[in-house]
């Protein structure tokens, strides 16, 4: 399940990474920082779809892990039609407010404009960038994986397409990147749409289940509005970052954005485990399966804890030819690499974190998920965030994320543990 999730989440990573090759080739590092101050945009649609994609998901599992597969299709076909709703929703919103948007995501005189025009099309293209997210999630939920990665795998091939087409060919810049990045989405959308019409999936959506019923809806927020609160905190947390890194020069913002681009490599294969456990942890919780749970878990973390060493191994050695991918400017790639270095240490610890939340999640219990992300963004991250970039400026604010991770990586498996461990006694003793 995760060695396929992790070819096409690394695919997915191409989305943002494409756009910022093709803009680095303009040698304009003011834009290069509005694609970094733009991207908290896509992490709020991400975010939104992640309720509705993440809640369906956890239902569509254990439903199907308790043998009721009318209830998985239910959730599925109502999943679609929320994701739609909401789409709609932060499109009409997020145009409605563009300037105060902007300024809030850290932009100055010299990358509003930028960021205004990468936004601006990123919101509008809300309903195809959330689609694209859910329906892949709902896809991985029954299983079908490859099918998954399809939808990636062509709308990221279109995006490597258009971006120069619309960046330099029709000359419109940053604002063709993010026309690029809407249209692969769309692709990718359309693709996962096309499926579930020609009847390859597992569970199919039906017509007659178009208005979720309380009960599902119930069940799919249950779950779903955590998931959706951890990745608004963890935009937010972004969003801090950016603010503290423009304090220091545009620079700076272009610097720290190269880096935690470069990151997503490394942090999608511990995200990509973490979500290939899902389903495993979500059908044998339903199926009353402890043991499996807990084999399965210590798998996942031998496995994501060795392949995240090999990979923060590359970014040491090799992070100024990374970063020079990008940018020619010489200051940039300094801090860039400076940047990587520091925050490839979150790399031994995370993929546990992560695996602990999404295991929550798939065992229908979101609170302790949201637990989780609460600790780690809101108690941990941002308050070390801003106390080391005061008492020690750059070298602090890098180094916050690090010492965040270690310690939930602590927190985080002890409480799943303890959770699955007091779920076989109450089994046992039934």
């Amino acid at each position: 399940m995760g060695v396929p999730l992790i070819a096409g989440m690394c695919i997915m990573v191409l989305y943002n990474l494409v756009d910022t090759f093709f803009i680095g080739l303009l040698h304009d590092d003011y834009q290069l920082a509005a694609v970094n101050l733009g991207y908290p945009v896509m992490m709020i649609s991400v975010a939104v779809s992640n309720m509705i994609g993440t809640g369906t998901a956890s239902l569509i599992a254990r439903s199907l892990g308790a043998g009721a597969r009318e209830k998985a299709e239910h959730a599925l076909t109502s999943g679609m039609v929320l994701t739609a709703v909401n789409g709609l929703i932060v499109t009409l919103a997020g145009l409605l407010f563009l300037p105060q948007i902007v300024s809030g995501l850290g932009a100055d005189a010299d990358t509003f404009t930028y960021t205004s025009q990468y936004t601006e099309v990123l919101l509008g293209g809300s309903i195809v960038i959330m689609g694209s997210y859910t329906l892949g999630t709902l896809l991985r939920s029954e299983g079908s994986v490859k099918y998954a990665v399809a939808g990636m795998l062509c709308g990221t091939a279109a995006n490597v397409v258009l971006d120069p087409l619309f960046i330099f060919g029709f000359g419109m810049q940053v604002r063709g990147a993010a026309v690029a990045t809407v249209l692969g989405n769309a692709v990718s959308t359309g693709v996962s749409l096309l499926l579930y019409a020609r009847g390859k999936t597992l569970l199919q959506p039906h017509w007659k289940y178009r208005v979720p019923t309380k009960e599902v809806l119930g069940e799919i927020f249950y779950v779903g509005l955590p998931a959706s609160l951890e990745t608004l905190l963890t935009t937010a947390a972004y969003i801090v970052n950016n603010n503290l890194a423009a304090h220091y020069s545009a620079l700076h913002v272009t610097a720290t954005g190269l880096a935690q681009k470069i990151m997503t490599l490394g942090t999608y294969v511990y995200q990509g485990f973490a979500s290939g456990t899902q389903p495993l942890m979500g059908y044998n919780y339903g199926a009353k399966n402890y043991r499996r749970m807990l084999s399965v878990l210590r798998a996942g973390l031998l496995i994501v804890s060795g392949t995240e060493l090999c990979i923060m191994a590359v970014y040491a050695v090799f992070a100024p030819q990374l970063i020079g991918i990008f940018t020619e400017t010489p200051e940039v790639i300094r801090l860039g690499s400076r940047a990587l270095r520091t925050v490839m240490w979150i790399l031994p610890f995370v993929g546990a974190v992560s695996m602990s939340r999404m295991s929550f999640q798939a065992m229908g219990k979101p609170l302790s998920a949201f637990v989780i992300t609460l600790v780690r963004q809101l108690f941990l991250y941002v308050p070390l965030l801003l106390i080391l970039d005061r008492c020690f400026g750059f070298s602090g604010m890098l180094w916050a994320q690090p010492v965040t991770e270690a310690v939930m990586t602590v927190f985080a498996v002890r409480l799943l543990v303890r959770t699955i461990r007091g779920a076989m006694r109450e089994a046992e003793s039934a």
